[in-house]
């Protein structure tokens, strides 16, 4: 019994999946500040466009 609790305790394998989780989710949020900031530049570049077009 006891060395099955030392097995346990030594078992680091959800350790390191918890910690990719974590790398994953930042770069998740990295990613999509990036894209609003992308998109908002964007939305604005296409409305000078379009007043340039129309004027």
């Amino acid at each position: 019994m006891k060395a099955l609790i030392n097995k346990f305790k030594a078992d680091e394998d959800g350790a390191t999946a918890i910690e990719y989780g974590l790398i994953a989710a930042l770069i998740a949020v990295a990613i999509i500040a990036a894209v609003k900031s992308l998109g908002s530049t964007l939305n604005t570049t296409f409305s000078e466009v379009d007043s340039g077009l129309t004027g």
